[in-house]
């Protein structure tokens, strides 16, 4: 009874409806957005299954050759399993792969394959195995980043190999390490967590993601330093440019004196 006597007493309260009306809304907000999240969750399945079946179809064309269809590799092509997507990434948009011919080292040149292609190569590989996945726009955001901290990070790790200023250099048996010029943020980023070719992987223990930000917000600073010099030859240092500019001076006194020599006769 005294149940009763409350619940008409709740029912016939002023502010009663307002009240059903919010459970109500609440009730609705939370329903809709447990099926939109499943309604997410499905559409980015069926998204991923298509891109890995694009993938599968482009490796299967382009790439199988060389590393079997499976990725287990060949004679002619290392084996892709464990790699990750952030490898396939930077070796496909960096024009590197596929190579045009077999040689010691794959060189960069112009992507053979649209971003759409080269995300889904990356996602097919990835199925073989885990290892590195693509970094998000927020992992290589270098905004903010130490660039005093990522140069002396980039001499102590990048510039025996890369140059001081990532122009490059001569490794042994006939490679190199590449100029990093043209390398992007995302490209950089992947180079250091994959390592691919000659170079080395720098796991999180080795640099953590901010140093590797540093580092990338480094070497974009390098690219606007003007050259208070004048023409920066490569920036390869002062002795090999103090060599240059002393060998082509001398070459042109010598061929002054040897066409006054000849004007005298």
């Amino acid at each position: 009874m005294t149940k009763e006597i409350t619940l008409r007493k709740l029912r016939g309260h002023k502010h009663a409806h307002l009240v059903v009306i919010t459970f109500s809304l609440l009730f609705v907000a939370i329903i809709w957005t447990a099926l939109s999240t499943q309604m997410q969750t499905a559409k980015a399945a069926v998204s991923t299954e298509t891109s890995v079946q694009f993938g599968k179809s482009l490796f299967a064309e382009g790439c199988s050759s060389c590393h079997g269809l499976q990725g287990e590799g060949t004679t002619d092509g290392p084996s892709l399993i464990g790699v990750g997507a952030a490898a396939v990434d930077f070796q496909v948009s960096s024009g590197r792969m596929p190579m045009a011919t077999q040689g010691i080292q794959a060189m960069r040149k112009d992507p053979v394959y649209s971003e759409e292609e080269i995300a889904a190569l990356a996602a097919y590989v990835a199925t073989f195995g885990p290892g590195p996945a693509i970094p998000t726009d927020e992992q290589i955001d270098y905004t903010g980043a130490d660039i005093g901290l990522g140069g002396e990070l980039f001499r102590v790790n990048c510039a025996q190999c890369h140059n001081f200023a990532g122009q490059g250099g001569a490794l042994t048996e006939g490679k190199y390490a590449p100029n990093i010029d043209l390398a992007t943020p995302r490209q950089i980023y992947e180079a250091m967590i994959t390592g691919p070719q000659n170079m080395p992987v720098f796991s999180e223990e080795s640099l953590t993601p901010d140093e590797k930000r540093a580092i990338i917000a480094y070497i974009m600073a390098l690219r606007e330093v003007p050259n208070a010099g004048g023409l920066d030859l490569g920036r390869y240092g002062p002795v090999t440019e103090g060599l240059f500019a002393w060998t082509f001076g001398l070459g042109i006194l010598i061929a002054l004196a040897i066409w006054i020599g000849i004007k005298a006769k």
